[in-house]
Formats: structure tokens, C-alpha cells, sequence
């Protein structure tokens, strides 16, 4: 069998939870299938060494052209050329007009829920093209793949397909999230990155799910309140956005605040998981999730969890974390206090958390995913047999 990966965006340097996904199941079925011949489509960009050509795995770099024409137009003609017999898509969409097999990962159906422009022009973007597609593409697909329970409910609902057609293969973490003894390295990562000594850590995000602004709020209500707050470090946003909100919250104390958030760039993937282990709490009270690595990220680097009991949160966590009202920023700040003045709860939950993240394994999503196509083209070539036959 040969089977085509589309990874359009796997080389670019600040990967997204959609690419972490697809390198992680790439490297894995490189370990677990040596009788199949692959060939993985991607865009040649900045990070080229995160995965490497074996001998039954071909990478095929191609030029950057905008997203929706590399997949509609030029991905069908690659795939093509290299005579795939079956073509996995794993970033929510598909080329329309393609005829053969495929397999289709759709992590989430947000985009159809709710219309929204509150994003970024990409996001925007993004969705708009998204909400054309999908609905297009479902029912051309062999089999779906999603990524808990939740979604599939919701991607069955929404897109009215039989859940049989809809499979969960649950996403994991890499190896590298776990607790951390090498004293010099964590030492050098704080310097790198001026991190105070113990902090709440918090990814933040200009999309409106993401919750940032619930956070800043929760923060400013926690800093007013607690005899000691800890600092907040914020991750991928920009200090203008973060400061600016600030002023409706800070009752007065906006310059106190503004000493005690941190606001850095984007971390490399690679610094993660230093990051998670000086964090004391990791907040991620999103409103809407299909799966959520980083709380399995930070569960596993012995940090506990405060998350949100919407959606898919409390089925990855699994009665780790600390489940709080996204939509309410007081909740979220009295969780904040009752976690850090708590050492037993503390202690309690990095167990559990711990224990949790070892439940997800990407050699067992590899397994399922190669199942899958093997299913999908025994299924393919019965479909051709019975043609022929009639």
C-alpha cells in the first residue's frame, strides 16, 4: 500500500497543536511500519530537520503557495504523480475534486458552531474556508478521525454522518514532558526567558476561545485578593494587547500589575517543557477544546491543572485538574487561590496528573491510524471486486 500524508504546515518553525499531532503520528508509524511506503507532502519552510526521509518514508517539499490552492490544486497532482493509494489529510480539510481514497483527521468543527470574526484576519480566514469545505469533503471520505468522544458527538451532530464513520484516536505528548531533576538546564532556561521564580503559567492567544481576556481579569481579581499573588507569565501574545486590557480591571493598580505579568513570544517546542516545570499552576480555561494537549503536557510535568469543564477538558483530564466556569473570572481566580494555598491539594493533583498523562501514547494512536488505512483499503478493494463482479 502506499499512503500519501498531507502536512502542509509540518516544517514551519511555530508549530500549532494540528502540526504537533501529525509529527508525532509521523515519527511513530516510521517506528511501527516497514512493509507500507509512504510519501509525506509538505511545504519547504524553516524547521526541515524535524523530520527525516527513511527508507519506506518519502518527504516531498513544495512551494509555498497560499493554502487553499496548494491543497485543492496542487496537492491532487502530487498525490497523482506519486500514484498514492490512499491520501490522509490531517488538518481538518480536504481537496474537494479528488477521486481516490481518503482519510479525513478533522480535530473540531468550531467553525461551523459559531460565526465569528472577533480572530485575526488568518483565523478569520482560516474558518471562512474551513466552513466551505467540510461539508464538502465528509461524505467523500472513507473514514473520519477525531480526537475524543466529545468531538465525535459533535462533528455527528453538526455534519448529520454516522458516528460508525467517525473513529477516536486520541492524541498523546511527547516523550520530553516529564519532570525535570537537571538543575543547570532549568536554571538556564529562567535566565533565558527572565522567569520569576515560581509563576502561573498561561498560553494566550488573541483567538476568543482561548479565554485570555477571562484570564487577565481572573488575574487582576486574584491579585487584588491574595496577601501574596504570584506572578502570571503569559506565552504568545503581545505585551500591547495583554497591558491594554489590564487598565478596565486594575482598579488602580495597573503599574503592580504590569510588574507581575510577564508577557513572552512564542517558546520553541523543545523549551516547553523546562517552562511547565518552574510553572507552580498552569491555567487553561479555554471555552472550547476538541482535545488539549497542553494539559497533558503540563499534568506530566508534575504542574497542576486549572481547565474548564466545557467540552472535551474534563474527558483528556480525567479528575486531575481543577475544573472551573470558563465564563466566569471570578471562579477561575478563586480556583488560582485555592489551588496555591493548598499544599495538599497541590500535591494530590501532581500525582493524579502525572498518572493521567501516562494513560495517552502515540504508538497506540499510530497503531489505530495505521488500522485505519488498512481497513479503509480492504474496504476499498472489496467496493472494486463487487463492482467489477456486477
Amino acid at each position: 500500500m502506499r499512503i500519501g500524508i498531507e502536512a502542509q504546515r509540518l516544517l514551519r518553525r511555530k508549530k500549532h497543536g494540528m502540526e504537533v499531532v501529525t509529527l508525532e503520528l509521523i515519527r511513530h508509524l516510521q517506528q511501527i511500519d516497514h512493509k507500507n511506503e509512504y510519501v509525506v507532502f509538505v511545504k519547504d519552510d524553516e524547521d526541515v530537520d524535524c523530520i527525516q526521509a527513511t527508507e519506506n518514508f518519502e518527504i516531498i517539499k513544495t512551494p509555498a503557495f497560499h493554502y487553499p490552492y496548494w491543497e485543492q490544486f496542487y496537492l491532487p497532482k502530487l498525490a497523482g504523480k506519486a500514484k498514492i493509494d490512499l491520501l490522509h489529510c490531517t488538518s481538518n480539510t480536504a481537496p474537494v475534486m479528488y477521486q481516490s481514497p481518503m482519510v479525513l483527521t478533522l480535530h473540531d468543527v468550531i467553525y461551523l458552531e459559531k460565526v465569528s470574526f472577533a480572530g485575526t484576519a488568518y483565523q478569520n480566514l482560516g474558518n471562512i474556508y474551513r466552513r466551505w469545505v467540510v461539508p464538502k469533503i465528509v461524505d467523500k471520505c472513507e473514514q473520519i478521525l477525531t480526537v475524543s468522544e466529545y468531538e465525535k458527538k459533535r462533528i455527528a451532530d453538526y455534519l448529520a454522518i454516522d458516528d460508525n464513520r467517525i473513529k477516536v484516536v486520541y492524541n498523546a505528548i511527547n516523550s520530553n514532558f516529564s519532570l525535570i531533576d537537571d538543575t543547570m538546564a532549568l536554571q538556564k532556561t529562567a535566565e533565558k526567558y527572565s522567569l520569576p521564580q515560581d509563576y502561573i503559567l498561561f498560553f494566550g492567544n488573541t483567538a476568543p476561545k482561548k479565554n485570555t481576556d477571562g484570564v487577565v481579569e481572573a488575574y487582576c481579581t486574584y491579585f487584588h485578593q491574595q496577601e501574596n499573588p504570584l506572578p502570571l507569565v503569559i506565552t504568545d501574545c503581545k505585551p500591547a494587547y495583554i497591558y491594554g486590557k489590564l487598565k478596565q480591571w486594575a482598579n488602580g493598580h495597573e503599574q503592580k500589575l504590569k510588574k507581575s505579568i510577564l508577557v513572552l513570544d512564542h517558546i520553541a517546542f523543545d523549551e516547553l517543557p523546562y517552562v511547565y516545570n518552574l510553572a507552580s499552576l498552569f491555567l487553561y480555561p479555554s471555552f472550547r477544546e476538541s482535545f488539549g494537549m497542553p494539559i497533558l503536557e503540563a499534568m506530566a510535568c508534575g504542574v497542576p491543572v486549572i481547565t474548564s469543564n466545557t467540552s472535551s477538558m474534563p474527558e483528556v483530564a480525567g479528575g486531575a485538574a481543577y475544573l472551573i466556569d470558563p465564563a466566569k473570572p471570578l471562579k477561575i481566580a478563586e480556583a488560582i487561590s485555592s489551588v496555591q494555598n493548598d499544599r495538599a491539594l497541590q500535591a494530590e493533583m501532581m500525582e493524579k496528573g502525572i498518572q493521567r498523562a501516562s494513560y495517552f501514547s502515540w504508538k497506540r494512536a499510530a497503531e489505530q491510524v495505521l488500522d485505519t488505512y488498512e481497513q479503509v483499503m480492504l474496504k476499498t478493494t472489496d467496493k472494486q471486486e463487487l463492482f467489477f463482479l456486477a
